[in-house]
């Protein structure tokens, strides 16, 4: 059964966009922010198998304008895990799949020490995020450190947007239109900030009440997602956009939702 998106109104609601973090063999993650890969090569097909393509938030955003987003899906991974290139990137080529992986700036190369119950995990370096730009992926912010920015200073908030950005353009060689909230934290504060940073638009995971342009919700996808789940956060995700539609959006390009 196809679940295309149909034509018309529907096409105006908040894209859906699911949230990936590491897809990798690991046994314990007390966070369940792993995916295996052979879950992942699930998850990847299913999408497939229903006339749904998995596309970076830029191409999704800008079908969107275009009125021709009719079944694409954004695909997201936070953090910039090493595994990425290992295990999900093989997966997205097989089938023909895009995505945005946003990178902790100033952590290339290094470990989550952030996630103190582990397991252990390597980010990318800036080696492996030019392979993935190569092969099509799009490269978003996460920040400099990976720290909640809603406990930041302004001049701290400045350097984890700003500095971030011009970090990942320099590693690139392109611009980078995503920010990523660490944790999802944000608030009004952190999005001005974003969108004075230069960024196009920006992801969350709770929106805390916001949604937007800078202020995306995304699906949680996690190990135990298989086809049935996958279709039930589908189906809520249509629902819980339609309403989030009706509140129109506010003078800011924000919509309150909560």
């Amino acid at each position: 059964m196809l679940l295309r998106p149909s034509t018309g109104h529907a096409r105006q609601r908040q894209p859906m966009v699911l949230m990936y973090h590491s897809v990798a063999p690991d046994e314990q993650d007390p966070y369940r922010v792993t995916v295996s890969p052979r879950r992942f090569g699930e998850q990847m097909r299913w999408l497939d198998q229903r006339g749904l393509r998995g596309v970076s938030v830029s191409e999704l955003l800008t079908a969107q304008r275009r009125k021709c987003d009719a079944g694409l899906v954004g695909l997201t991974f936070d953090d910039g895990y090493e595994d990425f290139v290992r295990y999900a990137l093989p997966v997205l080529q097989r089938h023909g799949f895009g995505a945005t992986a946003f990178v902790i700036a100033g952590r290339l190369g290094g470990v989550n020490t952030w996630d103190r119950l582990g397991p252990r995990k390597r980010l990318m370096t800036a080696s492996q995020v030019r392979t993935a730009v190569a092969a099509g992926i799009e490269i978003g912010s996460h920040g400099l450190r990976h720290v909640s920015l809603n406990q930041t200073t302004d001049l701290e908030l400045g350097r984890e947007q700003r500095l971030s950005r011009q970090i990942l353009q320099d590693v690139t060689g392109s611009a980078i239109s995503g920010f990523c909230y660490p944790y999802g934290h944000h608030s009004r504060r952190v999005i001005n900030g974003v969108q004075e940073a230069g960024y196009d638009y920006a992801c969350a995971t709770d929106t805390g009440g916001l949604t937007g342009r800078y202020a995306m919700p995304r699906v949680y996808v996690g190990d135990s997602d298989g086809g049935a789940r996958l279709r039930a956060k589908w189906l809520k995700h249509r629902l819980t956009s339609a309403n989030a539609r009706a509140a129109g959006p506010s003078e800011t390009g924000l919509r309150r939702t909560a």
